[in-house]
């Protein structure tokens, strides 16, 4: 595994092995990593292709309406066969990524991340353009500080992912009762709340995804475990944008 002890590798296995060791971790990670900007860069592009050929503007470019395409996309029975399939698609991943080549596994994230942003374009109806850029930056940059730090840490997080994740079940039953109240007092703490327990799942889920790595394993196995982790850190990203935008965007 990744945490091994160097002096017991220095003494068993040799500098030259634990180098090895350590430089195919870093190509591990950044595989990791590409993958999941991969993600992003698709999911942020589709959603913006797709605005824009949803809305109808006037000179000044304010949205005066929706074409026939942005009716079928922000309304109807597409938006529930987009979010089954979204979900369908992490839930396969998730339980299926041991039988499934690093390929195909990869090709299903990028479908992932193609159809979400097909969803996230409504996102632009609500927030002005500037507003999602400047908080797109600054959830990168948050993100990648956070992910630094549980890639570098020797501080254990895995009992503070525990209570992030019975936070996060927490967090997922609050939205749903907000719905039907609709109080802006509980959406202010939801967002608030929300951007905290992504922010630790970052550092938490990327220490794990790094402690997953096995010098050992093959390239089946290895690319397997790339793409689950370029998933979740994908998730993890999307989700602290999503609940920034909620304190920094601009409502149009």
């Amino acid at each position: 595994m990744s945490d091994f002890d160097r002096n017991v590798a220095a003494r068993g296995f040799g500098a030259a092995r634990a180098a090895e060791i350590d430089a195919g971790l870093r190509a591990y990670m950044i595989r990791i990593y590409n993958y999941m900007a991969a993600g992003v860069a698709l999911t942020g592009v589709v959603s913006w292709l797709t605005f824009n050929a949803a809305v109808v503007t006037d000179a000044a470019g304010k949205i005066t309406g929706l074409t026939s395409f942005g009716q079928t996309i922000f309304s109807g029975p597409l938006t529930i066969v987009l979010f089954l399939g979204t979900l369908g698609i992490v839930f396969f991943l998730s339980f299926r990524i041991d039988k499934l080549q690093a390929s195909t596994a990869l090709v299903l994230f990028m479908l992932y991340a193609g159809l979400l942003g097909l969803m996230l374009s409504s996102v632009f109806l609500a927030y002005t353009g500037a507003s999602v850029t400047r908080t797109f930056f600054i959830a990168a940059a948050s993100f990648g500080a956070l992910s630094l730090y549980g890639y570098t840490t020797q501080r254990d997080l895995s009992p503070i992912g525990s209570f992030l994740i019975m936070g996060l079940f927490g967090l997922i039953l609050a939205m749903l009762v907000n719905l039907f109240l609709k109080s802006s007092g509980l959406d202010f703490a939801i967002s608030a709340i929300g951007v905290l327990i992504f922010a630790g799942l970052t550092a938490w889920d990327t220490q794990k995804i790094k402690e997953m790595y096995d010098a050992n394993d093959d390239g089946t196995v290895s690319g397997r475990k790339t793409v689950m982790g370029a998933l979740t850190l994908y998730l993890d990203f999307i989700n602290l944008f999503l609940f920034m935008l909620r304190f920094l965007g601009d409502r149009r």
